[in-house]
């Protein structure tokens, strides 16, 4: 039980902002497998924001201030990779290069441009949840998209070697190869899934396949993945979810 609060508050205090106490034992590997427990907590602090500013607002603008309330929580940390990533991924360079322009901390074009089109997308993904599902399904979605976006980084972990030598903010995870003891939480959000109907069906296909998407285009482009590729495919997976799950499928 001691290793499970110091992983879990590892986990915490290394992709949020959220305070998780004092002197927390830094647990790269172990801390792992507890990304979807994050997931379904910033899920939990989302859905509760929600419920009360909806009460204040229309569901244009409570979708943009969901967005801006999880980048707040998450520090920007991932957008941060995702700009990163966009810059080195879209810029037509050898990969060597490519990894270096991932390291540059000024933000380019594309960077820009991979940002504005990610926020957009999970605004208008939400506010499409809020304006085609139940109450209930909003709810559901709201607190579990992230917990299956963050679940998302694990099978980065897993399936792609890591593209930088000695340096880098993902190199932790990468110490040794983890085991199917590491995907374990991930049936939490699956299992409250099931309770979601045809949105519930549609939310587990999209992910596989954007996991596939993804996964695919890191290997043909680099071959390999970073901290910073991590970060943009937490993103570009929230994004996804959110603008699958709020489509007009009857």
């Amino acid at each position: 039980m001691k290793n499970f609060f110091t992983q879990l508050r590892s986990a915490i205090l290394f992709i949020t902002i959220l305070p998780a106490g004092k002197d927390v034992a830094y647990s790269p590997m172990g801390m792992i497998k507890y990304f979807p427990v994050v997931g379904l907590i910033l899920g939990g602090l989302l859905l509760a924001f929600d419920v009360v500013i909806s009460n204040l607002w229309s569901p244009a603008v409570v979708a943009i201030l969901d967005v801006v309330f999880l980048v707040v929580l998450t520090g920007a940390f991932h957008l941060d990779g995702l700009g990163d990533a966009a810059d080195g991924l879209f810029s037509h360079r050898s990969k060597e290069r490519a990894l270096e322009i991932m390291k540059d901390s000024r933000t380019g074009m594309m960077g820009l441009v991979a940002v504005f089109c990610i926020l957009a997308i999970k605004i208008a993904g939400i506010y499409s949840v809020k304006t085609t599902g139940t109450y209930f399904q909003t709810l559901a979605l709201l607190l579990i998209v992230p917990s299956y976006s963050r679940a998302s980084m694990i099978f980065g972990i897993r399936l792609l070697n890591y593209g930088r030598e000695k340096i880098g903010t993902g190199l932790d995870l990468f110490e040794k190869t983890i085991g199917l003891k590491d995907f374990s939480f991930i049936l939490i959000p699956i299992a409250i899934s099931l309770f979601l109907g045809y949105k519930g069906l549609v939310l587990n296909i999209v992910f596989l396949i954007t996991l596939l998407l993804v996964l695919g285009f890191y290997k043909k482009k680099l071959n390999c993945i970073t901290g910073d590729m991590l970060g943009a495919m937490n993103e570009i997976m929230e994004a996804v979810l959110f603008l699958a799950t709020g489509a007009l499928l009857i």
